[in-house]
């Protein structure tokens, strides 16, 4: 097995090259050698049943490992009840069109903090467990529900509270956005030994296994005072993180994620770019080993 690699949505190339339908996604990512498509729910659950089975169809035939992302309307944090129920049912709508079209992982912002932070995260704890029983019961908890870390201090979402709603059961993985941990560090995600501060913590808190089932959003990202201020390009210069770092030790450490690339506008090509430092990596290391057998 190897890492997958893929964009979140479509790239502005794909629009112009005249494609209008996301069905037509796994064949263009195909073309390009990516294996893996996070389709965008960001503004709401809006494809209906058909067009997921299409999509799911497609995805299959062509190779793809499918993911979904969330509305960015959910906040399980709320101290609202109503917007709590809103955002459970944003989160069983977004399961049931994975289910549709094959995706295996739902990817979401579990919310933002007003007030205590310790208390945002019961509260998204105790609305997320109730999500997960509501799932159980629907026959939708095989697909995994990802919570994302988040890039400012204003959203629930530092490794540490992303790592504790994880361990609400097993179908809970972590989203893991280098982007948004350099944003929210300061910078910090410069050498390997920051990226294994981040793989150690999760393997304590989760164990070693649950690097196997990392799902990792990744791209260059704008930062200030405050944290994330928006996606950037490989094309634009002096934006982190470094994706070699982290590419080494998913190749010595024999972990194989699926890694979203989120750059704006050129998610495709970027995530392009990141598997070529992957699989030199790789390849290298596969030389290595053969020499010393040899």
């Amino acid at each position: 097995m190897e890492a997958l690699f893929g964009p979140a949505g479509n790239s502005a190339s794909f629009y112009e090259e005249g494609h209008k339908s996301s069905v037509d996604a796994p064949a263009w990512l195909h073309k390009l050698g990516l294996r893996a498509y996070e389709y965008q729910c960001v503004r709401g659950v809006n494809i209906g049943e058909k067009t997921a089975r299409q999509l799911g169809e497609k995805a299959a035939e062509f190779g793809i490992a499918l993911s979904i992302h969330a509305p960015y309307y959910v906040n399980l944090a709320s101290g609202d009840p109503e917007q709590v129920v809103k955002s459970r049912n944003h989160l069983i709508r977004s399961l049931r069109a994975a289910r549709w079209m094959g995706a295996t992982r739902v990817v979401f912002h579990p919310g933002s903090v007003r007030g205590d932070r310790g208390q945002a995260l019961a509260r998204a704890r105790a609305a997320l467990a109730e999500t997960v029983a509501e799932a159980a019961r629907e026959g939708l908890d095989d697909i995994r529900l990802a919570p994302e870390t988040l890039g400012r201090y204003s959203y629930l979402g530092l490794l540490d509270e992303i790592l504790e709603l994880c361990r609400l059961g097993p179908n809970l993985i972590p989203c893991v956005d280098f982007g948004h941990l350099h944003a929210i560090t300061n910078g910090l995600l410069v050498d390997r030994t920051a990226y294994e501060v981040v793989l150690d913590r999760i393997a304590d808190v989760l164990g070693p296994e649950a690097l196997q089932r990392l799902h990792i959003h990744f791209s260059p990202v704008e930062f200030g005072p405050k944290g994330e201020r928006r996606h950037r390009t490989l094309a634009e210069a002096g934006y982190g993180p470094e994706f070699l770092p982290l590419a080494e030790l998913l190749v010595e450490r024999g972990l194989t994620p699926i890694i979203i690339c989120e750059s704006n506008g050129t998610q495709a090509e970027d995530a392009c770019a990141y598997q070529e430092i992957y699989v030199r990596i790789k390849n290298s290391e596969f030389r290595i080993q053969n020499k010393r057998k040899n």
